[in-house]
């Protein structure tokens, strides 16, 4: 199909081509006219946000909840610079988005012209490819390209910078155009040989450890692993990317590594002799200090990155290749070489498990937990429901103690850490399965921060419900405080808990539906009546112990062994033969 139009009238019927269905974003100068076309489309809606880092976390949290490529759309300048912080957590996290921006007319680009930045040299270092565009004959290609390099390979944000001039001018569209990469081959397909090589040590390992990463759910591969697991019987762990992605409830499921992981799965890293690393980047919240990271264990890493593999600890049998893929394999080879012994493994995780539960303290003065919170309203909104955090204490608390049975419904900032992530990212989430319950978790302290897209999902009609587990602090970093800088609380102290701002106040200020839970007995109350409103979004101000801390803890920079199950209380380690 040929047909003569201008370059902004091709950008949005490339983009309707490709599949788009919403896109997130703020009009401006630049581009400008790309927004007169796209009023015209009756197959893209466009949802006007009221910041840019909004557009980026909606299409995140849409990109994480379909697993479709999430789109967001800024002008120029600050446009396109209010798009780096969403653009680098969906780096971090592997998130498919493509970024389209408006540059100024590309014979002004370089004369620091009136809303210039060079948004694809910012963003070089945080996306997975960019695309600086001034010639629209170039655009329908730069599209298709842009869709299918954010949704192939390690999944990941795709800028396409388009100058004025380009969207004005007029071009031949002609779909579907040629794809134009010959660099890009992403391998998924694992080398037969590497296979066996891990089906051997998985033979002969005592004590393996299954460790799963938010690449086993990119792949799509939930049921692999499951059949996986327990074909061999083999433990397993998720990171926090990953959980769901191996049901909570399962016997076989040891919990979360990590920083607040649980000790029974710490440990079960430190004492392995074999870990099997599916989609995981050995990060530094798992290891730990890194020298002392799994002393016994050999590794089998798998990754579709190669670039993942032995970065951060050598892989002695490495892996290149889609997980889904891997472990499809790695089911048939498994099942050749046989299964080992591990009633003794078996013996000293469930020993862990049964000796270390996750807890917290109730306080004397009768005031809120908010682990408590997170324990009713997993009960209450249950496992089919989307839960969306921030990032700092609350989401620790909702990784914790919300029971995730299905692969993707925890979506939160892993990598990157963006507080401000959770309203933006839950709405986007929620337009993306507006069938779906959608509760985001945010802290006092994030919710300032991107708060604002309430007015957008009431307008919009997005029914979002938020948990603001509200401790009057910029709690995380309190704790840190608390325990590492002999509690000089500098500049940590929000002074909501004096109610300013009024989180229900401010609710009904965006026409959502305010409510506030300061006692334990009220809590079931709140939440259920918050879930029996589906018309417009709902706000919970969840008032909590300031003191209220995330345990266990492994100290940034210390040993995994030397984890913490509450303040100078650590866990007695079976010794080693």
């Amino acid at each position: 199909m040929t047909e003569r139009m201008t370059g902004a009238q091709a950008l949005v019927r490339a983009l309707e081509h490709v599949g788009v269905d919403t896109v997130f974003g703020i009009p401006g100068g630049a581009i400008l006219p790309a927004y007169d076309p796209l009023y015209d489309s009756v197959k893209v809606r466009h949802v006007l946000v009221r910041h840019e880092q909004g557009a980026g976390h909606a299409a995140e949290g849409y990109a994480q909840a379909t697993g479709k490529v999430g789109v967001c759309m800024a002008t120029s300048g600050p446009g396109a610079t209010n798009l780096v912080t969403p653009i680098a957590d969906a780096y971090m996290d592997s998130v498919p988005i493509v970024a389209i921006t408006g540059q100024v007319a590309s014979a002004a680009i370089g004369t620091d012209a009136f809303q210039e930045a060079d948004i694809s040299g910012i963003t070089m270092p945080i996306t997975k490819h960019n695309f600086l565009v001034t010639d629209a004959a170039e655009i329908p290609r730069t599209i298709m390209e842009a869709f299918h390099i954010a949704s192939t390979g390690r999944p990941g944000p795709v800028l396409v910078d388009i100058s004025k001039d380009a969207l004005q001018a007029q071009t031949e569209f002609h779909w579907p155009p040629t794809m134009q990469l010959p660099g890009y081959r992403p391998v998924t397909r694992p080398h037969s040989k590497q296979i066996r090589e891990a089906a051997k040590l998985i033979a002969e390992a005592r004590r393996p450890l299954l460790y799963v990463g938010g690449g086993v759910h990119k792949a799509g591969a939930s049921a692999e692993l499951l059949q996986l697991a327990e074909l061999t019987e083999i433990p397993v762990i998720t990171t926090l990317m990953a959980r769901g992605t191996f049901p909570d409830g399962h016997p076989q499921h040891m919990g979360m590594p990590g920083m607040h992981g649980s000790v029974s799965a710490v440990g079960a890293l430190q004492k392995a002799d074999l870990i099997i690393g599916l989609g995981v980047r050995f990060d530094d919240r798992v290891t730990g200090q890194l020298s002392t990271f799994a002393p016994y264990a050999k590794i089998v890493h798998a990754d579709i990155d190669p670039a993942e593999i032995s970065k951060n600890r050598h892989a002695d049998v490495p892996i290149v290749g889609d997980c889904k893929e891997v472990i499809t394999d790695l089911i048939g080879a498994v099942g050749t070489a046989g299964k080992g012994d591990y009633t003794e493994w078996w013996t000293l995780l469930n020993g862990y498990k049964e000796t270390y539960p996750l807890g917290y303290d109730e306080f004397e003065d009768g005031s809120l937990a908010p682990q408590y919170v997170m324990q009713r309203l997993s009960a209450i909104a249950g496992p089919e429901t989307y839960y969306v955090a921030g990032v700092g204490q609350h989401q620790m608390w909702a990784s914790q103690f919300i029971d995730y049975e299905n692969p993707g419904t925890f979506i939160n900032s892993g990598g990157l850490g963006t507080m401000g992530f959770a309203v933006p990212a839950a709405m986007g989430a929620k337009m993306g399965r507006p069938e779906a319950t959608v509760w985001a978790i945010d802290g006092d302290g994030c919710f300032q921060m991107t708060n604002q897209e309430l007015a957008t999902c009431a307008i919009e009609g997005v029914p979002i419900k938020i948990a603001v587990i509200n401790n009057g602090n910029l709690g995380m970093v309190r704790q840190w405080q608390t325990l590492f800088y002999d509690k000089r609380y500098s500049n940590t102290d929000l002074q909501t808990t004096r109610r300013i701002p009024d989180f229900v106040k401010l609710a009904e200020a965006y026409g959502c539906v305010g409510l506030r839970c300061e006692r334990p007995e009220d809590v079931d109350a709140t939440i259920k009546k918050a879930m029996e409103i589906n018309d417009v979004p709902v706000v919970v101000d969840f008032v909590v112990h300031q003191d209220a801390m995330v345990w266990p803890m492994v100290a940034a920079g210390t040993s995994n062994d030397d984890i913490k199950i509450a303040r100078d209380m650590a866990p007695v380690w079976d010794s080693e033969d």
